[in-house]
C-alpha cells in the first residue's frame, strides 16, 4: 500500500505541475478517443511501468476541474481539507448502513446533519441522509412526498393520479423522478416563471385549483434554490401557504445554491426555508467538497423511516436504529460522503464556510461589473446570482463556447432562458480570486481576435 500512495503522490504531483501551465487538459475528441489513450482491458496486466504511464497519461488528458479556467459545471475547485476528509474516507473504506461497520464516522454524518437542520430552523424531529447526488435527493423527496399522500403506496402501489409541480426552469430529474416514483412523467406540472426565472406562484395556485376540479390529486411542490442557467431562487414563503392550505408536500432543490444556509448575507435567498417539508443541497457545489456530496434533510424524520427502511437481521444486528443509517436511506452499502463535508467544516467553522459561500457571489458581482463597463457584451443576469449569463459581440454562445474548449483555452458552457441563448459563466469556484475572472475575459477576447471564424459568425448574427 505505501508503494501504491508513492506512486498516487508522483502522478498527483506531476498533475498540479501540468495544471499551473495548462490549465485545460488537452483536448481529446470523443471519436478518436480509444486511439489517443491506451483504455483496452486484457487477459493479463501490464508491466509496472507501462501501468504507471498509461495511468498518468489518463490523469493529465482529463478534464481540469479545479483549476481558474474552468467555468463549465455546477462545481469546481479544490479545497485541500475536504480532499483530505475524502482521501481518509477511501483509505478506511466504511459503509454507512450500520454503526458495527461505520463506528464513529456515524457520528460525522449525524453532526453534520443535525447542524444542517439548526441552521434550517427545525427541531429535534428533523433528519436527513447523504446521497450520490442532487437528482437523488430529488428523488427521495419525491417518494416522501407520495408515501405522505397515501401510506398504502409502498405497500399496494399507485392508484391515484399524484401530481407533481415544478417551474420551467427547474432541474432535469424531477420527470425521470416522477417515472421512477410510479406517479409519471405526464403528471409533471410546468409552472411559468417570471422575468427572472422565478415560479409564479398565481399560476401555481390556478394549476392546483385546475386540477383538483379535474380529480388530480396535488402531491409535491418542488421549488429551486438556484435554477441551473440563471441561478435564481424561487421564493418560498408565499409558495408555502398554498401547499399549507391544500396539504401538499413542499420540497427546496438546493442542489445548487442551497449553501446560501450558510451565509448571513445571503441566507434571505431562502427566506421561509424553515417551513418547507424537505430540503436539498450539494456540499459540492457551492461549499466546494469533492464529488459527491449530497444532503437531503426533512422536517420530521418520520418521513425518512417510514419511506426507506426495511428489516434486514444479516445486516441491523448492533445498536439502536438512530445509529444505523441504512434504515432512513435510499442505499444498503454506501460510502462516506459525510467525512469530506466535515473535515472542511471542522477547520474552517460555520464562519469559514459563510466565507466560501460569499466569496463566490462576490465573484459574480465582479464578472457582472466588467460585463456592464464594455459595450462589446450582452448581460443577461441580475444581481445574487453567481450564474454570469452573457454573449460577446453577438457571437453565437453555442460556437464561442465549442471553440474555446476543442482549442484548449476555457471551459464555460452555455444556456437559454426564453428565446436567448448565452454563454453560462459560473463563479463557483471559492478558490479563484477576482483577478482570476478578469482574466477569463481577458482570454476570451483574445482568442475571438484571434479566430477569424468567429468574426464571421458576429458578422452573420448581426
Amino acid at each position: 500500500m505505501q508503494h501504491t500512495l508513492d506512486k498516487f503522490m508522483k502522478i498527483i504531483t506531476t498533475l498540479l505541475h501540468d495544471e499551473s501551465d495548462h490549465p485545460v487538459a488537452q483536448f481529446v475528441p470523443s471519436q478518436e478517443l480509444f486511439d489517443t489513450i491506451d483504455l483496452s482491458l486484457q487477459k493479463e496486466g501490464i508491466p509496472e511501468e507501462e501501468f504507471d504511464q498509461v495511468l498518468t497519461d489518463l490523469v493529465l488528458k482529463s478534464p481540469r476541474t479545479a483549476t481558474n479556467a474552468f467555468f463549465n459545471q455546477l462545481f469546481g475547485g479544490r479545497n485541500d481539507k475536504a480532499v483530505l476528509g475524502d482521501l481518509l474516507a477511501v483509505m478506511l473504506n466504511n459503509s454507512m448502513y450500520t454503526y458495527k461497520a461505520a463506528g464513529p464516522q456515524i457520528g460525522v454524518e449525524k453532526v453534520v446533519l443535525r447542524e444542517v437542520c439548526r441552521l434550517i430552523g427545525w427541531g429535534d424531529k428533523a433528519d436527513g441522509t447523504f446521497a450520490p447526488g442532487g437528482s437523488m435527493t430529488n428523488y427521495m423527496a419525491m417518494v416522501m412526498a407520495r408515501d405522505a399522500y397515501d401510506a398504502t403506496i409502498r405497500y399496494k402501489g399507485g392508484r391515484d393520479n399524484m401530481i407533481v409541480y415544478t417551474s420551467k426552469e427547474s432541474h432535469y430529474s424531477i420527470p425521470k423522478n416522477a417515472a421512477f416514483s410510479g406517479i409519471g412523467r405526464d403528471n409533471v406540472r410546468y409552472v411559468p416563471t417570471n422575468a427572472l426565472g422565478q415560479i409564479d406562484a398565481a399560476a401555481l395556485e390556478q394549476m392546483i385549483q385546475n386540477d383538483i376540479t379535474s380529480g388530480g390529486h396535488p402531491t409535491m411542490v418542488n421549488l429551486t434554490a438556484g435554477t441551473t442557467v440563471l441561478g435564481a431562487f424561487d421564493a418560498i414563503r408565499p409558495i408555502s401557504e398554498i401547499c399549507q392550505a391544500h396539504d401538499i408536500w413542499l420540497h427546496v432543490d438546493g442542489a445548487y445554491c442551497g449553501s446560501v444556509l450558510f451565509s448571513d448575507r445571503y441566507k434571505h435567498l431562502i427566506d421561509g426555508i424553515e417551513l418547507v417539508d424537505s430540503f436539498s443541497v450539494n456540499a459540492h457545489k457551492m461549499i466546494g467538497t469533492p464529488l459527491s456530496c449530497s444532503i437531503i434533510v426533512a422536517k420530521n424524520k418520520k418521513h425518512l423511516h417510514d419511506s426507506f427502511s426495511n428489516d434486514a437481521s444479516y445486516l441491523y444486528q448492533t445498536d439502536h436504529d438512530e445509529f444505523n443509517l441504512g434504515k432512513t436511506s435510499l442505499q444498503c452499502g454506501r460510502r462516506n460522503d459525510a467525512l469530506k463535508f466535515w473535515t472542511l467544516w471542522k477547520s474552517v467553522g460555520t464562519n469559514g464556510l459563510a466565507k466560501i459561500v460569499d466569496h463566490q457571489f462576490d465573484l459574480g458581482e465582479t464578472a457582472r461589473d466588467y460585463i456592464r463597463a464594455h459595450k462589446d457584451y450582452t448581460l443577461y443576469s441580475f444581481e445574487d446570482s453567481i450564474s454570469i449569463c452573457f454573449n460577446y459581440r453577438n457571437i453565437p454562445a453555442r460556437a464561442l463556447c465549442t471553440a474555446l474548449y476543442e482549442q484548449e483555452e476555457l471551459l464555460v458552457g452555455y444556456g437559454s432562458f426564453g428565446t436567448d441563448e448565452f454563454v453560462r459563466f459560473v463563479t463557483i469556484n471559492a478558490q479563484n480570486s477576482h483577478q482570476d475572472i478578469l482574466d477569463f475575459f481577458a482570454k476570451l477576447e483574445r482568442f475571438v481576435a484571434h479566430h477569424h471564424e468567429l468574426s464571421v459568425l458576429e458578422v452573420q448574427s448581426s
